[in-house]
């Protein structure tokens, strides 16, 4: 299989014996992206599903994001019949792939980024991939999936070379690998990390207009979003 075309399927390399476990403890998470066509827009967009979760001893998770690191709204959120499963449908012209593998206190990172290319006009374009970061055996020492998870969120692993100088992560994707470090140390997984619910301009405008009502004592009461 071409290296492109594996980078869209799977950025990890996992042996059998990881998959066979994930598969055995139940935690679901599809790195596998498609190039889907929009008939009305007439253009191409990259899909992906935010999916994954984590036990005590293992975690596996994928998310999405845009070229730069920034966080996508989804289309849907998926409903799933067990936890650490799908959590949320990703569109856009082009994205960032961020999945991590966590053994105990042990991680595996890679991130990658997938766009159309077109080969030819007329044609159907091929779905490009490049490679932005890869770390093997990344450490961190706290204990997200227990009693420091409160850090979740807010922490990501370290990797250093072979001669244990640390190895840097491109900083426009902090975000976001915090996000997918607490989705593989959240247990039993039912919600996305890191893509978000965006409301459009017009909805968000009704819902935050506040009302001026009175009591019937001459006490303005407010009545709006939150009340």
């Amino acid at each position: 299989m071409e290296p492109e075309r594996r980078l869209n399927l799977w950025g990890l390399k996992l042996t059998p014996t990881v998959t066979n476990r994930l598969r055995k403890l139940g935690i679901y998470a599809r790195p596998q992206l498609s190039l889907e066509h929009q008939g009305r827009a007439k253009r191409y967009v990259v899909r992906g599903v935010e999916s994954g979760g984590a036990v005590e001893e293992l975690g596996y998770y994928v998310t999405f994001a845009g070229e730069r690191g920034e966080a996508l709204p989804w289309l849907q959120t998926l409903e799933w019949l067990t936890v650490n499963g799908t959590h949320a449908v990703v569109l856009a012209p082009a994205l960032a792939r961020i999945e991590m593998l966590r053994i105990g206190r042990t991680y595996d990172l890679c991130i990658t980024r997938h766009r159309p290319m077109t080969v030819q006009a007329g044609q159907r374009p091929r779905l490009q991939a490049e490679e932005v970061f890869r770390g093997e055996h990344g450490y961190l020492a706290l204990e997200l999936w227990g009693r420091e998870k409160d850090l979740r969120g807010f922490v990501k692993p370290q990797f250093f070379t072979r001669s244990g100088e640390e190895i840097p992560m491109p900083g426009e994707f902090d975000d976001a690998v915090k996000a997918v470090t607490s989705g593989t140390t959240c247990i039993g997984c039912s919600h996305p990390h890191y893509c978000r619910l965006v409301i459009d301009d017009d909805a968000a405008a009704r819902s935050s207009v506040v009302e001026e009502q009175h009591d019937g004592t001459g006490t303005a009461v407010l009545i709006g979003q939150g009340a």
